[in-house]
């Protein structure tokens, strides 16, 4: 007996989505070695709004060519995220729930970020022709990049949790979940203290973001063979 339509649908976009999830991972780790190479000032390097400001000032158009890289890691992540609410959904209503919970995460994390990656823009152009304003707008991206931490702590918690009640996903990797997601949370909760760039806790953020990616991966070797 041939597999129903929309089982088909289900296990192809369940393939789709493991594949997604590796190729975000890869592509945020191209995009954020390019940055660091032209000398993209991030909310966690330290520097003094002066040193920010000579920086962005020089970016110019460098920031154009791996800010184009970003639509297509939204979508990565839309798929990543859409195949495992489709792997999940039979799993009963609570865990479809959390499923849901997770998906909402990760659209939250795309449309903050989407804010974070237009404010570089505005940053570089102010500090070409009008330093006075980059210190409202340093501060407003260093607070919505610290914030949108919750919502990848959001994403992460949500998938592990329906992952773990599913038994889709092994010990190890439910408490890597857990773990990223406290580092995450944690991150997050201290963001106010960073408003200026200069804060000291971005270990917590970078230990959670480098936890979200180990387990990104790991969901879509899941995925993969689901």
């Amino acid at each position: 007996m041939s597999k129903p339509k929309f089982l088909e649908v289900a296990m192809s976009l369940t393939d789709v989505a493991g594949v997604a999830g590796m190729g975000f991972v890869l592509l945020a780790l191209v995009i954020n070695v390019v940055y660091a190479r032209i000398g993209l000032p991030m909310p966690t390097s330290g520097k003094n709004l002066e040193e920010v400001t000579d920086a962005f000032a020089t970016l110019g158009k460098a920031l154009r060519a791996p800010s184009t890289l970003a639509p297509a890691a939204w979508v990565l992540t839309t798929l990543f995220a859409a195949g495992l609410v489709s792997a999940l959904w039979g799993e009963g209503a609570e865990t479809a729930g959390w499923a849901l919970v997770g998906f909402a995460g990760v659209l939250m994390q795309n449309a903050t970020f989407t804010a974070v990656e237009a404010l570089r823009f505005g940053l570089a152009s102010a500090a070409a022709r009008d330093r006075g304003s980059v210190a409202g707008l340093w501060a407003l991206n260093n607070v919505l990049f610290g914030f949108n931490q919750a919502f990848l702590g959001i994403a992460v918690l949500g998938f592990t949790v329906a992952g773990a009640g599913a038994g889709f996903i092994a010990g190890w990797h439910v408490w890597l979940g857990y773990l990223s997601a406290g580092f995450l949370f944690a991150s997050a909760a201290v963001t106010p203290y960073n408003a200026e760039g200069t804060g000291r806790l971005g270990l917590l953020g970078l230990v959670g973001w480098l936890g979200w990616a180990a387990w990104i991966v790991a969901y879509g070797v899941a995925l993969l063979g689901a």
